[in-house]
């Protein structure tokens, strides 16, 4: 059986309808007899009367408040009116304020220290993975202009992205734009920026465990300062950069820019992947860091044109040299279990630790693999587990910006001790391959305050950890940490 439509008369107010109703009752009543004509004209002025009550009731409604409301309704709408202009008015709109500090404690075996630390000057110490970018204070300001435009200012004293660059106190880490062209998914971007490289990121708001994976902290760029642009269409990004490579501006004797690129795609709601590059002309550390003449290669190896540059007078300049990195990463997240991997390739002309028998600089080689699985045993604690490793024999090793001997790091030609007891390099044309395992935890405490707990151990494929006390070396070195990353 079909539905029955709604009466035609259904939807009408309820003077419409009371008024068709008279009209009827009059047409009705036209048809009675005289004798009634009478009572029918006094039921028809009753409600004609009622109507023009109802028509007044409907006209004079109120908006469900008292007069004393609807006062406090209308002053409260002026307030806040004056709150959005002056909001307006001190650029306050779509800017949004956040930050971290992370008190970090550390152990380090080899090193023979223990103790707190919190913002610690890259110029005290240097970069190392027991320092890294922990213990550190962010504050994070991003503003969105009402035609699409996103600006970010984020500072980090002692120890930010442009301090571990460059070797000074400066507090800048990144202070970038990002401008809308044809759409809001077709931005041009530009400024100093961090570096977007692995499936790690920086801050400790946004990672697992307290120290970062070994390539992290030695094969991937720190930032760039330059121009390119971003591209958002469906489920790929993909952003470049014509840029400095870790410098606020070129030193005397660098010109050529490097392309910065990062591609990432979002398979679906669990997982994806990306991949980065650099491509260009870096600071070459080994030639800056000499105190020799140095026969260089300048951009083949082997040499086809030679040139002999002094290093260590006071008119020497940094050199560069040509960089390739390149790496790949992808993840897997779903419910409680994590997964993250990361392999890396890289090179740089003239950058190795040890130069050839004839004195001249050779290319630094390597390649890295990392990977990362967490598992929430419970909503609030979370297991961590990363294994890495980087091999970096050739030409006595060397990594990104890493082109001496690094006893901290682990980075270089394996020591022995000779006859005598003397700590000699066992074979500098070879360098020592590099692993961590991490094992940690963390523990949420509240929306604001995560616990962080872990245990690494580093190992070599020759003894490379200088051990501070005896002043020898070790193939291993352990490292204990916990901190309390309170964001807001």
């Amino acid at each position: 059986m079909k539905p029955r439509a709604p009466h035609r008369l259904a939807g009408l107010h309820p003077i419409a309808r009371a008024a068709l109703a008279t009209a009827f009752l009059a047409t009705t009543m036209g048809q009675a007899s005289a004798q009634q004509s009478g009572d029918v004209a006094r039921e028809v002025k009753a409600l004609k009367d009622r109507i023009e009550a109802l028509e007044k009731q409907v006209a004079n409604q109120q908006p469900g408040m008292t007069p004393d409301q609807q006062q406090d309704f209308n002053r409260i709408a002026v307030k806040t009116e004056a709150l959005e202009d002056a909001r307006d008015m001190n650029g306050f709109k779509g800017l949004k304020v956040s930050g971290y500090i992370d008190p970090t404690f550390i152990f380090n075996q080899r090193q023979h220290r223990s103790g707190f630390q919190m913002a610690d000057a890259v110029s005290n110490s240097g970069y190392t993975y027991d320092d890294s970018y922990m213990g550190i204070a962010l504050l994070d300001f991003t503003k969105e202009t009402d035609s699409g435009a996103r600006w970010r200012l984020t500072l980090v004293p002692q120890r930010s992205s442009q301090a571990v660059a460059e070797g000074s106190s400066s507090p800048l880490h990144e202070a970038s734009f990002s401008i809308p062209l044809t759409d809001l998914q077709t931005r041009f971007i530009g400024g100093w920026i961090p570096d977007w490289s692995g499936y790690e990121y920086l801050q400790a708001t946004l990672t697992k465990t307290i120290t970062h994976n070994l390539l992290f902290d030695t094969t991937e760029p720190t930032a760039y300062t330059g121009a390119g642009m971003e591209i958002t269409r469906d489920k790929w990004i993909v952003k470049w950069l014509a840029a400095n490579l870790s410098g606020a501006k070129r030193k005397a004797g660098e010109k050529t820019p490097v392309l910065a690129y990062r591609v990432d795609y979002a398979k679906g709601e669990f997982q994806g992947f990306g991949f980065a590059g650099v491509h260009g002309r870096g600071t070459n550390n080994a030639v800056v860091s000499s105190d020799t003449t140095a026969t260089v290669n300048d951009g083949n190896d082997p040499p086809n044109a030679i040139g002999t540059v002094v290093i260590g007078s006071s008119d020497a300049r940094q050199r560069d040299s040509r960089l390739d990195v390149f790496e790949f990463d992808a993840y897997f997240i779903r419910g409680d279990f994590t997964a993250q991997g990361q392999i890396s390739f890289g090179r740089q002309v003239n950058a190795s630790i040890t130069p050839a028998a004839d004195g001249r600089l050779r290319t630094a080689y390597w390649q890295g693999v990392s990977g990362l699985m967490a598992y929430k045993f419970e909503p609030r604690f979370e297991g961590v587990v990363r294994v890495d490793y980087i091999f970096n024999q050739k030409n006595g090793g060397g990594l990104l910006t890493y082109a001496a001997q690094d006893t901290v790091n682990g980075i270089g030609y394996a020591m022995q001790q000779d006859d005598q007891g003397n700590w000699v390099a066992a074979d500098k044309d070879k360098g020592v391959n590099r692993g961590a395992l991490t094992v940690g935890c963390n523990y949420v405490l509240n929306l604001n305050t995560v616990l962080k707990f872990e245990y690494r151990h580093d190992w070599a494929t020759g003894k490379v950890f200088e051990n501070t006390k005896t002043g020898g070396y070790a193939r291993t070195n352990q490292l204990l940490g916990t901190s309390v990353v309170v964001s807001f």
